[in-house]
């Protein structure tokens, strides 16, 4: 869980800081990923009881799931201009 959690912002940077559009998209959707595979770990620790996965952080993942969203919808118009 903690490799997805520093894969996630890290993959946003270095997207960013590639030189293409596409690539930066590419960095965007396996940063989705991670988020993904953190929130399956979340349900999964919930289920065999090591934690509580409550509301406020489920909607902390999808404020952020919707976010890489819209960044990736915005560089697709950039692209497709």
């Amino acid at each position: 869980m903690r490799r997805a959690a520093v894969s996630l912002p890290s993959n946003i940077a270095e997207g960013s800081s590639r030189g293409s559009t596409k690539d930066f998209i590419r960095f965007l959707n396996i940063s989705a990923g991670s988020l993904a595979e953190i929130e399956t770990q979340l349900v999964i620790a919930e289920r065999i009881g090591y934690i509580i996965f409550n509301d406020e952080l489920k909607s902390k993942i999808t404020t952020i799931r919707k976010m890489l969203y819209r960044l990736k919808q915005s560089l697709h118009k950039k692209l497709s201009k």
